[in-house]
């Protein structure tokens, strides 16, 4: 549309003469495009983007629509002949079309909630489990049929059901899905990171555009289902995404830009697409004709003529197994990866979101701790001290997006939630107690600008923002997560290692709040199932007591390596700002001089520990 429309000049020239043309980022205005496309779902059935809003002066919608060619086709109508028509009836039946507006705004603004008083349980999630394996594509993973998403919140829900019962389906579907999008060309075996979707069933030809949500959320899948079950493939898989981030989406300040374009030179997939002549002329014959055989490059292609890099079909267990094919493989990769440099590259996305980049540090923080990287703890410490630098504003509040030397909007709740989560894990990689007192910060922060005093829940844009024609609260689980999903579950997690009861208090009336929606169609809230989970399980609250973080390492790489995903850590050195933080903290000393695990279940406590074998079969 950008293409056929808005560069054309006659497009131009109607715009020009009858609109006050406005074009809205999505990234940067979530607050305005979720309330415009809830307009156009309830307008016309059904949503999209491009979303196209025609509405009068004071901002009261009365058409809608996603996209429309220049001319009329595909049984659409032609945007000019649709644009002269609208701005005929303004001229001849402003009044009708401004009562339509009106009526629209107030449908939207007084949508009822599902509230039929649901309580959420442990049946809600055992619903959950069963929609996922009714939709569970058993020969391919993921769910549903195409176009395919990753979804790993879908596959966190899934290995924290597995953790609570022992139901070995669950597992199941996680590892097939995780090794099928892998094989898939859905990842780049080249440069490495995951694109944003596959437009068919079996993971092969992907929408080549590369989020850094996508790719912060599903290292963070990978790293998670490698403490799970100890196979290197999730472990190797994880690395490979935090080699392409830092490589290709990290500023030279630490922060993280947003995106990746799907074309370059106006051609979808061109820099990721090859034939096996280039393969050849990059790593020579044999190994040429190796890769080829390997990865499905063939004269005939599987992508309009040329070949998407793939190893559907292949058993990855024998690259485990032969460690000489694998190097020799790998060896050749890096040569087409120089050899696919010298094209032209897709247009990169270099702003930096505050939401998205608390994504990446939750994952590193977690990769750092698992696979013992200082690199992956140091990169997300340095994309935090990026954001505290550049998106703060004078009186602290969090700002939404920096770009270029200008940070701008006030943030939104999916900033405060998604970076209090990256705190959280920047708080469990390195037990630097700042970086827990500035979660708490933020959460109160967050409450104060967002909470719905009268119906409770967290609204998506804060009170001192831009007031628009409502106020939406979302908690629906698509592509991200939602920030009242994560909310909930950095406060369960909150209230576990601070002991704060009012925390748990407010998390208890997001679960009241949303409990009708969510207990509807429980599949499409998978993030807040986890937080459900973790508010059902008897969590395990753990307190490291030890002179120093390194003499109580060894309690820390036993833990770290573990999937305990129903358990807090606190390291307790005698540092007073952790005992202002969690009082309790106070008494809990060392036994005998030695480092000293206290585990406490729902805050009663167990006989402290000294061993590490006896903290590891307390926590499992």
């Amino acid at each position: 549309m950008e293409r056929e429309s808005f560069e054309d000049e006659e497009v131009a020239k109607v715009l020009n003469d009858y609109y006050v043309s406005i074009k809205v980022d999505r990234e940067e205005r979530p607050d305005i495009d979720s309330i415009y496309m809830s307009v156009c779902q309830a307008v016309t059935g059904q949503g999209g983007w491009p979303l196209t809003i025609i509405m009068t002066p004071d901002e009261k919608p009365f058409f809608a629509g996603t996209y429309f060619p220049k001319s009329g086709k595909y049984g659409y109508p032609g945007l000019v002949e649709l644009l002269l028509r609208i701005k005929d009836a303004w001229d001849t039946e402003r009044d009708r079309l401004v009562e339509t507006g009106s009526n629209i705004t107030e449908a939207i603004k007084n949508s009822p909630r599902r509230i039929d008083g649901e309580k959420l349980g442990q049946e809600t999630a055992e619903r959950a489990l069963r929609g996922f394996r009714n939709s569970f594509d058993e020969v391919y993973g993921g769910f549903g049929g195409a176009p395919k998403f990753p979804t790993p919140h879908n596959l966190y829900f899934l290995l924290r059901y597995w953790k609570a019962s022992g139901n070995g389906t669950a597992l199941i579907m996680v590892e097939k899905t995780l090794e099928s999008m892998y094989k898939g060309g859905l990842f780049d075996h080249i440069g490495f990171g995951f694109s944003r979707y596959s437009t068919d069933g079996k993971w092969l030809v992907p929408h080549f555009e590369k989020m850094l949500y996508d790719n912060a959320l599903l290292a963070y899948a990978y790293t998670e289902a490698y403490q799970a079950t100890g196979k290197d493939i999730y472990k190797d898989i994880a690395r490979k995404i935090f080699t392409y981030v830092l490589r290709d989406m990290t500023s030279a300040g630490g922060g993280f830009y947003s995106a990746e374009d799907a074309d370059s030179e106006g051609e979808e997939g061109k820099f990721y697409l090859w034939q096996p002549e280039e393969v050849k002329e990059a790593a020579g014959e044999e190994d040429g004709k190796l890769f080829c055989d390997w990865y499905g490059i063939s004269p005939a292609g599987n992508f309009e003529g040329k070949s998407i890099p793939n190893l559907i079909g292949r058993d990855l267990g024998i690259l485990y197994e032969d460690k000489a094919l694998a190097r020799r493989l790998d060896g050749v990769r890096e040569k087409l990866f120089m050899y696919r440099e010298k094209r032209i590259r897709p247009h990169r996305d270099d702003k930096i979101l505050t939401s998205w980049n608390g994504l990446m540090i939750a994952a590193l923080a977690l990769g750092g701790r698992a696979f013992h990287s200082d690199e992956y703890i140091k990169a997300a410490e340095a994309a935090y001290g990026f954001i505290q630098r550049n998106l703060v504003r004078g009186d602290g509040r969090l700002l939404a997006r920096y770009r270029d030397g200008e940070s701008a909007f006030p943030a939104y709740l999916d900033d405060y939630a998604f970076l209090v989560w990256g705190l959280i894990e920047l708080y469990r990689a390195t037990f630097k107690t700042g970086y827990l007192k500035r979660a708490l910060e933020l959460n109160r922060d967050m409450l104060d600008l967002f909470w719905d005093e009268r119906e409770g829940g967290l609204f998506l844009y804060g009170e001192d923002s831009e007031q628009l024609i409502m106020r939406p609260k979302e908690v629906y689980d698509g592509a991200l997560p939602s920030g009242n999903s994560v909310a909930l579950y950095n406060m369960l997690r909150l209230s576990r290692m601070t002991g704060d009861t009012q925390i748990e208090e407010r998390a208890r009336q997001v679960m009241e709040t949303f409990g009708g929606e969510v207990g509807y169609n429980p599949t499409a809230h998978s993030f807040f199932m986890s937080a459900l989970l973790f508010s059902l399980q008897p969590t395990r609250e753990v307190v490291i007591t030890a002179r120093s973080r390194e003499d109580a390492q060894g309690m820390l790489d036993r833990i770290n390596g573990s999937f305990v995903p129903f358990a807090t850590f606190l390291l307790n050195t005698g540092d007073e700002e952790l005992h202002e933080i969690a009082p309790f903290t106070r008494e809990q000393k060392m036994v005998e001089q030695k480092p000293t695990a206290y585990v406490c279940k729902d805050f009663t406590c167990l006989e402290p520990v000294t061993e590490v074998d006896a903290l590891q079969g307390m926590l499992q």
